[in-house]
This record gives structure tokens, C-alpha cells and sequence, in this order.
């Protein structure tokens, strides 16, 4: 955590009270570029907006109470960082999900934006079609009548032009977002095998070590490369806890698989050491 320097007691206690309010600050070290990523609870004109815009529907498994806007600041194609990328999550992983774009940042991975679903009334479609890196959604699967794992405010789609959910319909296959078809070719060249820029492949690794262990991008019947997000399991349990005990177990889980991953040898491959997450 960077520190900061006030320049007199009158300012210190201002900005006292405002980092009191705010419970996570982050800065990043790369000079010139001191952008500031928070965690904000939801308040009732939040709550009341995401309810307006079929954000949050009846019935929702976690409400406005459980749920935190981080914003933060990302590196978009163009190489330059912008500062107004937002991203809803369950509290008990917000911290968490900051640092992940904190690092995706720091390691130059470029993000075309990431706006609140709001904006699309709520509408997957119209957030994917768009290139929108968003998480939080109660909503269901695609063509399904299963609660998505971004009803629980768990699961982040990141990049879905560059990172398509690709369906199999016969002897064809169907890419949403239609533009994403362009990425079905993971790479960018042989022989170098050189991923594309933006695909979720360059940062399994970043999201893993922060307790999204699972990916879409390995699954079979459906092919999901921009969605990675907790076992089912987990995210129900953390539903039904507190938010203080929700995130104990929340790290608990994180701890377990670095934990896991760094052990060495076969025991501790990325595919090993989510298996046998609980």
C-alpha cells in the first residue's frame, strides 16, 4: 500500500475522513500514472438504479446489501490508462477483484472498457456485443432456466470480442458476440503461437490467484473464453454467511489454492488444485 504525504494537519484531517469512508485504497507505483482504485458500498440510489435498469430482478439470491462497486483504472488497445472502469461484485470478494485489475493493469493487459450493466438494461447481449468487462448480473444462463454465477456477483466476463462464448448448433458454430468470430483463431501467427492481445489465456493465472479459479475457456459442451468465475458451491455458501464471515471464507479459499499451487510438483497444477477446491 502506497503512503501518502499532506502537506498540513487541515488537509490530513480531510483526507482522513475521506479515506475512512472508503474501505480499500490503491495506488499504482508506476510513475505518472497515480491512479486511484476504491471499493464503494452500494447506496439506495444505486440500488434503486440497478433496480430500474433489470440489474437487480425479484427474488435476487444477493441484494444491494451484499454487493460492491469497484472502481478502478485500466489500460485500454490504445496503451493508455483510463480511470473509469466499474465493476459490481459480492463484498466478500471485492478486495479481490480489485487487485485483479490492479495487476491486469500493472502488466499491461488491455481492457476495451468496463461499464456497470445499468448501462444496458441489464441486457448480456448488449453488454458483450459492446466489449463490456463487467461481472454482476441476476440473471440466468443463456437459454437456460439456471441462475448465472453473475447473480451472485461472482463470475467477471472480460474482453467478450476478443474472448467469444462459442456454441456448437450441428456442424457449426455460433459466437456470441457475432464480431467475436473474428477471435476463433486464438492465436496470432504460427509458428511464434503468440496469443492475441486482450484474451483471457495471458491471465488465467492473475485471476486464479485471486480465488477465480474456474474458466471457461476449458469447458466442453459450451466453449466460454471471457468468463471466469467460484464453483457454484462456493458462491451459495457465501450468499447464506454474513458479510464479515463470507469473507473470511472467501480467503480461506484463496489461501488454500496459492497454497496448493505453490507445493510443487503434479499435485499442484493449476487443473489439481481447482479440483480439489471444496
Amino acid at each position: 500500500m502506497a503512503m501518502l504525504g499532506f502537506e498540513s494537519a487541515g488537509r490530513c484531517a480531510t483526507a482522513c475522513i475521506i479515506l475512512s469512508m472508503l474501505p480499500v485504497l490503491v495506488l499504482t507505483a508506476r510513475a505518472g500514472e497515480a491512479q486511484v482504485g476504491t471499493i464503494v458500498p452500494v447506496d439506495h440510489a444505486m440500488c434503486d438504479h440497478m433496480r430500474q435498469h433489470n440489474v437487480i430482478r425479484a427474488n435476487a439470491v444477493v441484494g444491494c446489501e451484499r454487493l460492491s462497486l469497484i472502481k478502478f483504472s485500466y489500460r485500454g488497445y490504445d496503451g493508455q490508462v483510463r480511470g473509469d472502469g466499474e465493476i459490481m461484485v459480492m463484498d466478500a470478494a471485492a478486495e479481490n477483484v480489485l487487485r485483479i485489475f490492479t495487476k491486469l493493469r500493472e502488466i499491461g493487459f488491455p481492457i476495451a472498457k468496463a461499464r456497470l450493466i445499468d448501462h444496458y438494461d441489464g441486457s448480456d447481449d448488449a453488454s458483450i456485443a459492446d466489449n463490456n468487462t463487467s461481472a454482476f448480473n441476476s440473471r440466468t444462463v443463456a437459454g437456460t432456466n439456471a441462475l448465472s454465477l453473475h447473480a451472485y456477483g461472482l463470475a467477471i466476463d472480460i474482453n467478450p470480442v476478443q474472448n467469444p462464448y462459442v456454441q456448437r448448433s450441428g456442424a457449426k458454430l455460433k459466437f456470441s458476440p457475432p464480431a467475436s468470430a473474428a477471435y476463433a483463431d486464438r492465436l496470432k501467427g504460427q509458428p511464434e503461437k503468440w496469443l492475441r492481445l486482450g484474451m483471457a489465456e495471458a491471465v488465467i493465472d492473475v485471476f486464479a490467484d485471486e480465488g477465480f479459479v474456474i474458466w471457461g475457456g476449458t469447458w466442453t459442451s459450451a466453449i466460454d473464453y471471457q468468463h471466469f468465475q467460484v464453483s457454484r458451491g462456493l458462491a451459495q455458501r457465501l450468499a447464506h454467511l454474513s458479510p464479515d464471515e463470507a469473507k473470511a471464507v472467501f480467503r480461506q479459499h484463496v489461501e488454500r489454492y496459492r497454497s496448493c499451487r505453490t507445493k510443487g510438483g503434479p499435485d499442484s497444477s493449476r487443473s489439481k488444485c481447482v479440483a480439489d477446491q471444496p
